[in-house]
């Protein structure tokens, strides 16, 4: 058997070649993209059921699970620290440094549902406080009301595990569970809400009971997998959480929480911004932002990748390597990105089909509108790519502070109001919204990747590179390699 490599020893080693990059972060990828994908299967899958149930039904579910899934995926990302921790820890062989990372993590996740379960407890009087009709105020609050209780199960099974398990390599756990969560979800759901399999019949609430009980199940079945399979027990095993170490990945974490809310809300004021512009504008925005939301899912998997592979090889001591990893990363998701555009700009019109009856007269207005808005989204697609990927990347660097305040830069001082003059003053329309909003991202890409380049080239020339047990103020983790 061979003796563990030290940190010394591989910081001495060549780094990988670019193609070994390539292999390695699309291997780590390819199953993040597709748990994500089945993650948005399963809010598909509450759409069309409630649907069956009548469009009040359908406001007051959508509306309610937009709310927990807002709430709870800014706290997720609070938990991208625990990858970053990770990465550093197994790229500096400190294995046993991982348990104490898992528990104080798990702890964290559970502690961060607190507020999640207080603010959803709440979700009727915050919808009157926005005068909201008073009907569907409640309706929410008692969707929101079953939904609560899912919000632990979701920042384990999501937020913790996303985090942890490619970290360790175990990618693929995720993947298939989350596909087998799709299926239960579904059999859930047609049953609770209409009565069917002998489960009893609640209606729209079914819906919410059965995302509650789902996300649990994807909970327990992820910690089951690590803690009865032998080959990652070890990375489990007992230890207690510290304190310090918390307040670390909070303050690794903290900024990529306020990052998805800046990015959140410029996109939920955009869309409130079209609204204004009328429903068939409004029709055509949520038909282009669902197509790019889609392609979003493979460049969002590359940039956790890229959190991964950077971390690990800045734990291991190895600039070059890190450096490396992120700029294959960035060319492997612009590069997704641009071929997803091409589509994008080839057939516009057979996508928007796959939403509106392009032969109904009733729909031309609202098909050559989206037709549109997909062309701006082949750009648009290309330098969300880039920023998403790029954030990865200083995530394993621990940067998440200064990208927490360039998104903010470019999301609200470049791409508001650019949208804003566009749409309004040139009277472009949802058009210009959206390249307000290109032009927002574009920005962030740009710092981000000019930041990454700045630092790793830094720790090149230094060689001086964060310790696993530095404190910092980012997030990333490990590969299929380690």
């Amino acid at each position: 058997m061979q003796p563990p490599v030290t940190r010394a020893a591989r910081a001495h080693q060549g780094p990988p070649s670019l193609s070994r990059h390539a292999v390695d972060t699309a291997r780590l990828a390819a199953p993040l993209a597709i748990a994500q994908l089945s993650q948005m299967a399963m809010g598909v899958t509450d759409t069309i059921l409630l649907g069956s149930l009548g469009p009040d039904a359908l406001a007051a579910g959508g509306l309610g699970a937009n709310l927990f899934f807002v709430v709870v995926t800014l706290l997720q990302g609070v938990l991208t620290s625990v990858s970053v921790s990770v990465a550093h820890a197994r790229g500096a062989n400190a294995d046993h440094r991982v348990p104490g990372i898992y528990w104080t993590g798990f702890v964290l996740s559970l502690l961060l549902a607190v507020p999640a379960f207080v603010l959803l407890s709440y979700a009727e009087p915050i919808l009157l406080a926005f005068h909201e009709p008073a009907t569907l105020a409640k309706n929410v609050g008692e969707y929101c009301a079953v939904l609560r209780w899912g919000t632990p199960g979701s920042l384990i099974g999501v937020g913790m595990m996303r985090a942890f398990l490619p970290a360790i390599g175990a990618a693929r756990r995720l993947l298939w569970i989350s596909i087998g969560g799709v299926f239960v979800n579904g059999f859930l759901n047609y049953g609770l809400i209409h009565g069917a399999y002998g489960l009893p019949r609640e209606g729209f609430l079914g819906s919410a009971a059965a995302t509650t009980i789902t996300v649990w199940g994807i909970a327990i079945a992820l910690v089951a997998v690590l803690h009865l399979r032998p080959r990652y027990r070890h990375f489990v095993a007992r230890a207690r959480p510290r304190l310090p170490l918390m307040g670390e990945l909070f303050s690794i974490g903290w900024p990529v929480a306020i990052t998805y809310g800046v990015e959140s809300t410029l996109f939920l004021a955009t869309g409130m911004m079209v609204g204004l512009l009328g429903e068939a504008p409004l029709a055509a925005h949520q038909i282009a932002l669902n197509v790019a939301s889609v392609a979003f899912m493979v460049p969002l998997a590359i940039g956790q990748a890229a959190n991964v592979r950077v971390g690990y090889w800045v734990g291991a001591g190895v600039p070059v390597a890190a450096r490396h990893a992120g700029f294959v990363a960035l060319a492997l998701g612009v590069g997704f990105m641009m071929c997803s555009g091409l589509v994008l700009i080839a057939v516009p019109r057979a996508i928007v089909g796959l939403y509106l009856h392009l032969d109904d007269p009733a729909n031309a207005h609202t098909v050559a509108l989206a037709a549109s808005l997909l062309g701006v989204a082949a750009v648009f697609q290309i330098v969300d790519g880039m920023q998403t990927v790029g954030s990865g990347c200083l995530r394993g660097l621990k940067d998440t502070r200064i990208p927490m305040l360039a998104a903010a830069f470019g999301y609200w001082g470049v791409g508001f109001p650019t949208g804003y003059v566009l749409a309004f003053h040139f009277e472009l329309g949802a058009k210009g919204l959206w390249w307000g909003l290109a032009a927002g991202l574009a920005s962030v890409a740009v710092l981000m990747t000019l930041r990454f380049h700045r630092i790793s080239r830094r720790f090149i020339e230094t060689g001086i590179t964060p310790r696993p047990d530095d404190a910092g103020a980012a997030s990333a983790a490990p590969h299929g390699h380690v």
